[in-house]
């Protein structure tokens, strides 16, 4: 059991700074709002606990540092809400103010209800579970995140990351994992047009790809027991290791590399503004050259 030093309960702040530096505190059950309209109401807080608490202040948890958000709400009015926090958690919270989350460092979320436009940029160990999310430019510049059980949609997510382990989502999304390095996506349903160009090192397993132009001019692809589904114009100017289950729609230049599939509907093999010798092999064509 938690000991705090400090308790409150039931209280009504909208004062600039109302419980700045707060240590080694539980608030519950209070109101961040009102018509002094203050900023940065926790700010610079240590070890503290917040509990059923609704935000709807601006700036409200900046530079806190091992501090939990629990079930609580921050409205369209709590503007960039956490920055720069480290050692958090946040479980069952809405989150709906734009940039709720930057440059933070070891934050998890789990069962979290998130619409914030530019949400999770420039941070370090993000790990979100079993949450719903809708984002612009999501979690832009980051490293070392991981994503289970979430829904996603937004446009231009994951861009200039590193390191980032994706398992049993559902992604709508656009223009996603650009110039991306290390990225690892499993299990996922991932539907969006443009997807993972100048990556490096992604990887995509037991996924289901949808969406036009999917995976070009990629360094170190690989793609595992995945399907593909309206993907015209794929891996153009990438090298590649794929084995797809299932038809493609087309291919275009792939660099380097093998794509092994069921069928394809055309191979284009022209224009090609680079040297390209990627392999587009039909599964049947190496089963019979194993059988030789």
């Amino acid at each position: 059991m938690n000991h705090f030093d400090k308790i409150i309960t039931g209280k009504q702040f909208d004062e600039e700074r109302a419980l700045y530096h707060l240590q080694n505190g539980q608030v519950s059950k209070c109101t961040f709002a009102g018509p002094a309209d203050g900023e940065s109401v926790l700010k610079e807080s240590r070890n503290i606990e917040v509990d059923e608490c609704s935000f709807s202040l601006r700036y409200p948890l900046w530079h806190v540092k091992k501090f939990s958000l629990k079930d609580s709400t921050m409205d369209a009015l709590t503007r960039a809400a956490i920055w720069y926090a480290e050692d958090g958690e946040i479980t069952g919270t809405r989150l709906h103010g734009i940039k709720a989350v930057r440059e933070c460092r070891n934050i998890l979320l789990n069962g979290c209800d998130i619409d914030s436009q530019e949400f999770g940029w420039k941070s370090t160990g993000i790990t979100i579970k079993n949450s719903v999310l809708n984002s612009e430019y999501l979690l832009f510049d980051s490293r070392d995140v991981k994503l289970s059980d979430v829904t996603m949609t937004g446009k231009y997510s994951f861009q200039y990351m590193e390191n980032l382990v994706i398992e049993n989502c559902t992604l709508d999304t656009k223009d996603a994992f650009w110039h991306s390095t290390n990225v690892t996506v499993k299990n996922s349903l991932v539907k969006g047009e443009y997807l993972g160009w100048f990556s490096d090192g992604l990887t995509l397993i037991d996924c289901k790809i949808s969406g036009t132009q999917p995976l070009c001019y990629c360094k170190n692809l690989k793609l595992m027991n995945c399907t593909m589904e309206g993907t015209d114009l794929s891996f153009e100017y990438s090298d590649v290791e794929a084995d797809i289950a299932g038809n493609v729609m087309s291919v275009k230049n792939p660099k380097s590399g093998r794509i092994i599939l069921d069928s394809v509907d055309e191979v284009i093999m022209e224009d090609a503004a680079m040297e390209c010798r990627g392999e587009v092999i039909l599964r049947t064509d190496c089963k019979r050259a194993q059988t030789k």
